[in-house]
């Protein structure tokens, strides 16, 4: 029996994740890597980049050329070789060459699909101007046309690439317009923390139109579908991906409840010696249970070298996935990990919720910069379902340290209890993740009752009294309608002027409301913390009106 053959139809990161992984596990197979495009390996996440001139040479997004994968590997890479049928009863491929359509056959005793995910392309009329931004191709016309110096352009969806082209746009010169559906950009976020990047849009010249479709793009730009019109000499989709299916129905494999392959946690796929990886596939999800379609790079590696020790006998440990995503969108970065409050409401699931507005560093060392967190996790076990982290440096290392707490299965309230690098310059001795750990513990031993802001108008109406425990100066800066102040510091003085309650408190963050709450409980008072006290209240308010300037300071705006 000779050398196995193994073909793999996609490059990338799956793709070829899996071929090089095969290499070093197996020196005397046939590693075939077929591509229909003219690159198979490269940075796909640094296209906008690309586009708006931050790396400005294109050779930095080629990661490997077939030639170099050829002389350190010995991987047989054929780029511009489209797979158009699948035999999987006859383990064969079908290639056309996308240079001339000439047809060839290629067996094989393993096949790893790595097709990837598509551009959303809805059939709008004039959706044959717009751009899309999933390949380098895709890449060199968008860059060719926006050093054109175009006066305007629209970005037609508020995901994350959505964001980094607008941004990239917008560094360029050109009047930039985002036009999302959805009621919020960034849909993975929840609505108080997704205003927080609306805002920074906002103050860096982008305008925005949520809670609105295109109906038709035009040669001036778009028709919104109120009617209203968008100039856009350059118009840009970045509505979503769909898994590229079209080889596995052609081949007859199971598709999965959402529509992308189905594989088992090893990755195959229904027919037998196929494979399956990356943004095509659906992922075991680590807090439903079910699966989910996740377009990340690094899932998709991951998939490919598992795959590979799969193909070679290794043993595979199953991985769910989380979702764990960032993107940078001027000078705010946001990041997730599991589900949000939207998903988690849902689906019945029952949760608590913790807001806290932290700084990067000690205060007291320059440079600290403010962030926003939030953390759900489940009120019985305190198992953590998910996070999310808005605000300037330091955002990536807490939302990592959450994330790997919820792959470990840790509580809440064990986030307390790590031992994270603290100096002043890179945290404070109680680190943010720490704190959210200490805030669970409160909340999971009964310590301390929270109110969350959308409960807020319900309590009032039924007379409870807000009272604002931060100083005179804070109040008059701005405040919850209808509240009372009454500052911490000489809260125990004025008691009698209060009355018996009930109360909600809140500071500026939650920690002055938490001391104050825990006052009045001493003192025999009924009393509740506003969770993330008025930073939190204000993007809430903010959200609900769908009006990110309200959190946009005066004079900042570009």
């Amino acid at each position: 029996m000779g050398p196995r053959r193994i073909v793999i139809v996609g490059g990338v990161a799956g793709g070829m994740s899996a071929a090089t992984r095969l290499r070093r596990l197996d020196e005397d197979a046939s590693i075939v890597v077929l591509e229909r495009s003219g690159h198979v390996s490269y940075a796909n996440c640094g296209l906008p980049y690309f586009v708006g001139g931050v790396i400005e040479d294109e050779d930095d997004l080629l990661l490997q050329t077939p030639e170099r994968l050829f002389e350190r590997f010995r991987l047989d890479v054929r780029v511009g070789a489209e797979v158009v049928d699948i035999d999987p009863a006859g383990h064969a491929v079908t290639i056309r060459a996308t240079a001339d359509g000439a047809t060839s056959e290629l067996p094989y005793d393993a096949l790893i699909l790595s097709p990837g995910a598509a551009p959303v392309r809805p059939p709008l009329p004039g959706f044959d101007r717009v751009r899309v931004l999933r390949t380098v191709e895709d890449a060199e016309l968008l860059a060719d046309q926006a050093q054109g110096k175009p006066r305007s352009a629209v970005v037609i969806g508020a995901g994350f690439v959505g964001l980094e082209t607008a941004e990239n746009l917008a560094h360029l010169g050109i009047q930039t317009t985002i036009v999302e559906a959805a009621g919020q950009v960034l849909t993975p976020l929840d609505p108080e923390l997704a205003v927080l990047v609306a805002a920074e849009l906002v103050a860096q010249g982008v305008a925005i139109e949520t809670g609105v479709g295109v109906a038709e793009v035009t040669d001036e730009g778009v028709v919104l579908a109120d009617g209203r019109a968008i100039p856009g000499d350059l118009v840009v989709a970045a509505i979503g991906v769909r898994p590229d299916v079209r080889l596995a129905e052609m081949a007859g494999l199971t598709l999965g409840q959402k529509g992308g392959i189905a594989v088992d946690a090893d990755g195959r796929t229904s027919a037998a010696d196929v494979y399956a990886v990356g943004d095509a596939v659906e992922k075991a999800d680590s807090v439903g249970g079910g699966s989910s379609l996740i377009a990340l790079a690094n899932i998709a590696n991951r998939q490919g070298r598992r795959v590979a020790d799969t193909i070679c006998g290794r043993a595979v440990h199953p991985a769910p996935s989380q979702g764990t995503a960032i993107v940078k969108v001027f000078g705010v970065t946001a990041a997730l990990t599991g589900w949000n409050e939207t998903r988690l409401r849902a689906a019945g699931r029952r949760y608590r919720v913790i807001h806290s507005h932290p700084m990067s560093h000690a205060g007291y060392y320059p440079g600290a910069e403010p962030m926003s967190l939030k953390l759900l996790f489940d009120p019985d076990d305190g198992v953590i379902l998910g996070a999310q982290a808005v605000g300037g440096s330091g955002v990536d290392k807490r939302i990592d340290v959450l994330a790997t707490a919820m792959a470990a299965g840790l509580r809440a309230d064990a986030l307390a209890d790590l031992e994270l690098a603290y100096a002043p310059p890179f945290s404070s001795a109680k680190d943010p993740v720490n704190m959210l750990g200490y805030m669970a513990e409160n909340l999971m031993s009964g310590e301390c009752d929270v109110v969350e802001a959308d409960e807020l108008s319900g309590l009032v109406a039924t007379r409870w009294t807000l009272l604002d425990v931060r100083t005179k100066d804070e109040h008059a800066r701005g405040s919850i309608p209808g509240s009372v102040n009454v500052p911490l510091d000489s809260l125990r003085q004025n008691l009698d002027s209060l009355g018996d309650g009930p109360f909600v408190v809140y500071c500026q963050v939650g920690q002055r409301g938490h001391t104050a709450t825990m006052l009045l409980h001493e003192l025999g008072l009924p009393a509740r913390n506003l969770d993330g006290g008025y930073e939190t209240w204000r993007a809430t308010d903010a959200a609900a009106a769908g009006d990110p300037d309200r959190l946009v300071p005066a004079g900042t705006r570009r």
